[in-house]
């Protein structure tokens, strides 16, 4: 039995899995991560990337971080690939109980995943730091400087720059999630962000399965390592 079989065998025994995954799972929507060969952390910029998208940068620097925000973590044009299509159809089967992502992109909703937990946040959600107002994704991208609410405060994108707390419910949801399913499928993550890399050590069920194109820390403790894109193996698979 290959891997594919494998892999479609444990998703056929199971009825609650779970499915944590990375920025392996939108780069092939044209979305760069951040720390492989050509991500975000290998260009170069007057700062590097890790002090730009941090609580400080932000509070100090607020138009040299929206000048970096807009330029390279905005992707309104990208689409679901196979790998989200594929848990959106998953999930509709009533198999999948969650998706727990790290990424923000809000790619996995539009594909149709209903419960998706995402421990950093999402550029399509700008609350006023003053007064709450909501603004979306494009209003931000098309401000010049820095986006201000009618109310004349700074509008802040929700997603969890570093420094800042992953939201208390979105991570009491994960734990849940991990806890009980029976099967949890690790995807597009080298699993070195804390704390949500973490989590996974919550996993109690019986089928542990890593999908990444390089080794993780998981890897010794899953029943199953596939060492390719995700959508190319998603897409070899039948609900």
């Amino acid at each position: 039995m290959d891997n594919i079989e494998l892999l479609q065998k444990i998703i056929d025994e199971s009825e609650n899995i779970v499915f944590f995954g990375g920025a392996g799972v939108s780069t092939e929507s044209g979305i760069p991560d951040f720390r492989s060969q050509d991500g975000l952390y290998a260009q170069k910029y007057a700062y590097p990337p890790e002090q730009i998208v941090s609580h400080t940068f932000f509070m100090y620097r607020t138009e040299e971080f929206f000048a970096f925000y807009r330029d390279k973590m905005l992707y309104p044009s990208a689409k679901p690939n196979a790998a989200h299509l594929y848990l959106a159809r998953l999930e509709n089967s009533g198999k999948l109980k969650a998706v727990i992502t790290q990424n923000i992109d809000g790619l996995h909703q539009a594909a149709g995943s209903k419960n998706v937990l995402e421990l950093h946040g999402s550029v399509l959600r700008n609350y006023c730091s003053r007064c709450g107002k909501f603004y979306g994704m494009e209003y931000v991208k098309n401000c010049v400087g820095v986006p201000k609410c009618t109310c004349g405060g700074t509008v802040k994108p929700d997603v969890v720059l570093y420094e800042e707390s992953l939201d208390a419910a979105v991570i009491d949801a994960a734990v849940k999630a991990i806890s009980e399913a029976d099967a949890l499928i690790i995807g597009g993550t080298s699993l070195v962000v804390y704390p949500a890399a973490g989590f996974i050590n919550f996993f109690r069920g019986k089928h542990l399965v890593v999908i990444n194109k390089s080794a993780t820390s998981a890897d010794s403790r899953a029943e199953l390592v596939i060492n390719d894109s995700i959508g190319k193996v998603f897409s070899q698979l039948k609900i």
